[in-house]
C-alpha cells in the first residue's frame, strides 16, 4: 500500500528526540511522500533541515500561516516572497527544476485566514493570503489554504480566481456539505481529511459521502489531530493509515484503492504525477 501524508510538521520540536524513528514508522506505514507547510519566519530552517535530511520523501512548502499575521506581517511576507524568489533562481540554474532540489517549494502554504481564537488582524489576514494567492499564481505553485471560523471571507477572497489556474487543497476541512460543494466549485482544488474523520462527534462521514474520491486527499496535520485509536497522543505520519481505513469504510472501497487514488490526488496537485 501506497500513501501520501499531504500536511505534516515533522519539524516542530515536539519531534527532536525521536524524528528518525518517526520516519521509520511513516516508511512501514506504507507513507512514500510527506508534504510539510511552513509557518512564519521562526519555523523555516527547521523545516528545510529536515526536507534535506530526507530528500525525496519530504517536500517544503513556504508561506505565512493566518495565527502568525500581526503588526509585523508585511516583514514576514516580504521573508516569504525572499524565499520564493530564491527558489525560482535556483531553479532557473538547474536543469532538473525545483523538485530536484531539497529546498524547492512545492506549494504555498500553510496560508488562510483563522478567527477562531481572535479577530484583531481580520482585514491583515485578508491581504496577506490574497498576496500568497496571487504569488501562487505567478510562481506556478500551489496553496494550502487553513481555514478556521473563516470560510465566507476564504471563499470571496478566492472567488475571482475561480475560473483561473490556481490549484490546492483546503486543507483539515471539517465544514458542512454546503460549504464542501462550494469549494467543489474550484474544479483544481482537493479537500484534505485527517484524523478528525474518526472522531466520534465529527460529521464528516456524512459529508464525505457527497464528495467524489477523485478529490480527497489524506494528510494528519502532525503532531495535531491524532486519529483514533490514537487520540490524545502525539500524531504522526504513520497514523494516516488509520484515517485511510476510516475513509475506505466510508466509501465502502479497499484500503489499497483508497490509498491509490488519494495518493494520486496528492501528488497530482503537488505537481509530482507523471
Amino acid at each position: 500500500m501506497k500513501l501520501v501524508d499531504s500536511h505534516s510538521h515533522l519539524f516542530l520540536e515536539d519531534f527532536q528526540s525521536d524524528l528518525p524513528q518517526v520516519m521509520m514508522r511513516a516508511r512501514e506505514a506504507g507513507v512514500t511522500h510527506i508534504f510539510m507547510p511552513n509557518i512564519d519566519s521562526t519555523t523555516i530552517d527547521a523545516m528545510l533541515s529536515v526536507c534535506r535530511d530526507y530528500p525525496g520523501f519530504c517536500y517544503p512548502m513556504i508561506g505565512l500561516h493566518p495565527t502568525s499575521v500581526n503588526e509585523s506581517y508585511e516583514q514576514e511576507l516580504a521573508i516569504v516572497h525572499k524565499y520564493l524568489s530564491t527558489s525560482r533562481e535556483k531553479e532557473l540554474a538547474v536543469v532538473a527544476g525545483h523538485l530536484a532540489m531539497p529546498d524547492g517549494y512545492v506549494a504555498i502554504g500553510e496560508i488562510g485566514m483563522d478567527l477562531y481564537w481572535d479577530k484583531t488582524y481580520l482585514k491583515e489576514q485578508q491581504i496577506a493570503f490574497e498576496r500568497q494567492v496571487r504569488w501562487a499564481l505567478e510562481y506556478g505553485l500551489p496553496v494550502v489554504i487553513h481555514c478556521r471560523e473563516a470560510f465566507d471571507y476564504i471563499y470571496d477572497i478566492l472567488k475571482p480566481y475561480k475560473t483561473s489556474s490556481l490549484r490546492g487543497i483546503f486543507h483539515s476541512f471539517t465544514g458542512t456539505r454546503e460549504e464542501a460543494f462550494r469549494m467543489l466549485e474550484f474544479s483544481n482544488f482537493f479537500i484534505g481529511i485527517n484524523g478528525v474523520v474518526t472522531f466520534k462527534k465529527s460529521g464528516l462521514p456524512e459529508v464525505l459521502q457527497n464528495i467524489p474520491l477523485e478529490r480527497i486527499v489524506l494528510e494528519t496535520d502532525s503532531p495535531y489531530l491524532t486519529p483514533v485509536p490514537n487520540r490524545g497522543k502525539r500524531n504522526e505520519s504513520a497514523n494516516v493509515k488509520d484515517t485511510l481505513l476510516k475513509v475506505a469504510e466510508i466509501y465502502g472501497n479497499s484500503p489499497e484503492e483508497i490509498g491509490r487514488i488519494t495518493s494520486e490526488n496528492a501528488l497530482k496537485v503537488f505537481g509530482m504525477l507523471k
